[in-house]
């Protein structure tokens, strides 16, 4: 029987959670909600769901997990309260804005015997999937060095309502870095330390976005927003993280592994497929594809796909394992780590000192394509 999903937040994001729910055996959505009336209106009458207020949803019989799909800051109160209401939750990244929050979250559900999850699912599709079976399997060699980036010039030239990127939770460590952190731990396994560096390269933004409704607006920055940091792995694996929303344009790959035996590039982890590239030693790159795999499948944007975005698919296996009585993927654990490695940047490119990341986790189970396909609806 499929758990069914009380969504709050009625955001950008939740149009996909809301259509790619009927993918999935294991959910089904019972009602929306939001703190604007109009938002929560807007996406239950175009889904055809119930609205309901958001303390109406908590306290809703027919709502086993809560989807957290608020704003950055609210991600921990919300999470709490669904906690106090009884309910599993599952949410956007980060878990919440400070290392403090996430702990007590993380310990809220485990009081209560109760699940929480969190995106980025991404590490459950078909590219970051294939790529940890080619390390496993030896295709590399043991992991050495590598390098991860993400670079762009920021949010205020595509976002309705950036101003939230600019402040604290915010910036490019927190908002994208739980994609590439998270493909890292489900490849390398956890990070023991950290050091960093990090700027603010412009002051103030300007909103261009042609929709927005505060376009020409000014953002005063108060995050970093440019962080180069060293990741030493428990593995012994060190990887320099690139993030900034200060660049023009790049070459730079996504991510790139380099091992004993050989080289590896690594899909953009902010999506669910693309090809995993294999150098063994000296010779040239070969590609494994992953368009043959149930969740490396091209399918956004619908009418003409050329992308893998499943976003729903680790809400939907956080639902199977609660049925299953087994440990879900997308984590707490995991979840608070990640949180940690970014407070930890954040933390070591102001103190200019190291910081040890004392928040660990289990390396996730892989997810083989016969349970992939089992999470299906049809």
């Amino acid at each position: 029987m499929a758990l069914k999903i009380g969504l709050v937040g009625c955001g950008n994001i939740s149009d996909i959670y809301l259509t790619n729910a009927r993918l999935f055996r294991d959910i089904e959505f019972a009602a929306v909600s939001d703190i604007n009336p109009e938002a929560a209106a807007r996406q239950g009458a175009k889904y055809g769901l119930p609205v309901r207020t958001v303390d109406a949803l908590l306290a809703s019989r027919d709502v086993d997990i809560v989807l957290n799909l608020t704003v950055p800051d609210a991600h921990a109160p919300v999470y709490r309260a669904a906690i106090e209401a009884g309910k599993h939750v599952y949410g956007e990244k980060p878990l919440a804005t400070t290392l403090e929050d996430g702990r007590r979250v993380v310990e809220a559900a485990r009081a209560k015997g109760l699940r929480i999850g969190s995106a980025p699912d991404t590490v459950l599709g078909g590219g970051i999937q294939t790529a940890r079976a080619l390390v496993d399997g030896g295709a590399i060699g043991k992991p050495l060095l590598g390098l991860m980036a993400v670079l762009s010039h920021g949010m205020e030239n595509w976002h309705p309502n950036p101003a939230f990127f600019f402040k604290p939770g915010g910036g490019p460590v927190f908002d994208l870095g739980p994609y590439y952190i998270s493909a890292l731990v489900t490849l390398l396994g956890p990070v023991a330390s950290v050091v960093a560096v990090g700027q603010i390269g412009f002051a103030e933004r300007t909103v261009t976005t042609e929709t927005s409704p505060v376009r020409g607006s000014k953002i005063k920055v108060e995050v970093l927003t440019t962080a180069q940091a060293l990741l030493t792995f428990a593995s012994g694996a060190q990887i320099t993280f690139l993030a900034s929303w200060d660049v023009w344009r790049h070459g730079v790959p996504p991510i790139e592994i380099h091992g004993t035996e050989g080289s590896m590039r690594v899909p953009d982890p902010n999506f669910f497929g693309g090809p995993v590239d294999v150098a063994r030693e000296r010779a040239d790159w070969a590609a494994t594809q992953t368009t043959d795999k149930t969740f490396g499948v091209p399918n956004w944007p619908a009418q003409t796909p050329t992308v893998a975005n499943y976003r729903g698919l680790g809400l939907a296996e956080m639902a199977r394992a609660i049925g299953e009585g087994r440990p879900h993927r997308a984590n707490g654990d995991l979840a608070l780590h990640v949180l940690a490695v970014m407070a930890g940047i954040l933390d070591s490119a102001v103190s200019g000192k190291p910081v040890a990341i004392t928040d660990g986790c289990e390396r996730p189970a892989p997810l083989g394509e016969d349970e992939a396909r089992g999470l299906l609806a049809g």
